[in-house]
């Protein structure tokens, strides 16, 4: 997998029906922290752009990175398209570039360098190239079974192993 040079902070963001996962890097292979932030009762775009707010806050990135779902074929829900478009909003606000990536980006970022194209697939590959992430990899998803919340963690560890491949400028004083 191709990794440009960055020198920054990257936070990803991957909005689920239950809550925000996010994860932050300053390097392709440098995450510095991640998790699952829940979401309960209503109002959960006005909750669910305050904890992504925090997280600006709390990091000051130079990168948020997001779910294109107003791509062809998304199946995201409107009240995630409309939390993401209001992220877009707080990333201009703040002066923070914004980069989105579709499923089909994802799944060409994992397929091209690790043969990975599944959900569960890219987790296993991102929990293999991040063994700090190992751990909160979720069990194999029954047709039954809605998805474990920490499958969001490598959903946001894959937005960012996506912004390496396609977008992270190379550093220009070197």
């Amino acid at each position: 997998m191709h990794h440009a040079h960055w020198d920054g902070r990257v936070l990803a963001v991957y909005a689920q029906a239950k809550g925000i996962a996010y994860a932050v890097f300053e390097g392709p292979q440098s995450p510095i922290d991640w998790g699952v932030k829940g979401l309960k009762g209503d109002r959960k775009n006005i909750k669910g752009l305050k904890i992504v707010e925090a997280l600006v806050m709390q990091f000051q990135p130079d990168a948020i990175v997001i779910e294109d779902s107003a791509g062809k074929g998304s199946r995201r829900s409107e009240r995630i398209r409309r939390l993401y478009r209001s992220i877009e909003t707080l990333a201009g606000s703040q002066v923070i570039e914004i980069h989105r990536y579709s499923r089909a980006q994802l799944r060409q970022c994992f397929d091209e360098g690790f043969g990975a194209w599944r959900k569960q697939e890219i987790a296993q590959t991102i929990a293999t190239l991040l063994p700090e992430l190992a751990h909160r990899i979720p069990p194999v998803r029954k047709l039954w079974q809605s998805e474990d919340p920490r499958m969001g963690i490598f959903d946001a560890a894959a937005l960012v192993f996506a912004f390496f491949r396609f977008d992270a400028a190379p550093d220009k004083e070197g």
